[in-house]
């Protein structure tokens, strides 16, 4: 039987990841992942918490994390076909370039 602790240590370790991966990517796809990643460990939390406590409000919180990550990746991927289309290249520094 999985204890909540299981399922805990596993999302910390996926955010781990996550967050690594938002820390030394450049590619600005990859930071995308990178936080969907973190966005599921967060997910897993939430479902675990539930299941474990017997209430149904983390279940609704983790629809509303899926709704929140579809509307990331829809928008987040239009700036990065519209920033590809003025340069070329989808990376953190052309996105320093804009700021300035």
């Amino acid at each position: 039987m999985l204890s909540l602790s299981h399922f805990l240590v596993l999302a910390a370790i996926l955010f781990a990841i996550g967050l690594y991966g938002v820390l030394t990517r450049k590619n600005l796809v990859g930071i995308l992942m990178a936080v969907e990643i973190m966005l599921n460990a967060v997910l897993i939390n939430f479902v675990a918490a539930a299941r474990f406590a017997d209430n149904p409000q983390g279940d609704l919180f983790a629809l509303f994390i899926i709704a929140i990550a579809a509307a990331e990746v829809g928008v987040g991927l239009a700036i990065f076909l519209n920033i590809f289309k003025h340069t070329d290249r989808v990376t953190g520094e052309v996105l320093m370039e804009l700021k300035e």
